[in-house]
């Protein structure tokens, strides 16, 4: 009786690390988003998009992201005011105007990088990206916070 439980046991201890191993094994090597490929679910201004956020954060948060981690795509028009790198060499481009108080930050992927190379300060853009966070007043700082956009690509310019 007592090998028979022993043998049952092990067979679901088995049983259970092969199917979690499998899950685990789907999980890692599922494919990602493929952001530039699908259809933005908003097209907006930069300055209407901070004006959202700057407005009502909770109700811009319900809009834009999602707790699953699937966040909106949005499709973000406005003015090129600056052009960075990060320390992944990965450029950043600001989308802001000078009245406004915070911008619109779009970090690019090493493989839509080249398409931001042609941009310069003062162009109109369109560009295309998953948001990851909101535009907010940090009060510690005294600073107005950008909203940030990630996996971006210009979509026209």
């Amino acid at each position: 009786m007592k090998k028979k439980i022993i043998k049952w046991g092990l067979i679901v201890l088995v049983g259970g690390l092969v199917v979690g191993g499998g899950i685990v094994l789907y999980l890692f090597n599922m494919p990602h988003r493929d952001v530039q490929a699908a259809v933005a679910d908003y097209e907006i201004s930069a300055n209407q998009l901070v004006r959202e956020y700057l407005d009502d954060s909770q109700a811009a948060n319900n809009k834009y992201l999602q707790e699953e981690g699937e966040s909106k795509i949005l499709a973000v028009s406005g003015t090129v005011a600056s052009i960075d790198e990060d320390m992944n060499q990965q450029k950043v481009i600001l989308l802001k105007t000078p009245e406004s108080k915070a911008g619109v930050s779009c970090t690019f992927m090493a493989t839509t990088n080249i398409n931001a190379e042609k941009l310069k300060v003062g162009d109109q853009v369109k560009i295309k990206g998953v948001i990851r966070s909101g535009a907010g007043y940090d009060e510690d700082l005294e600073l107005y916070e950008d909203v940030i956009l990630e996996k971006c690509d210009v979509i026209n310019n």
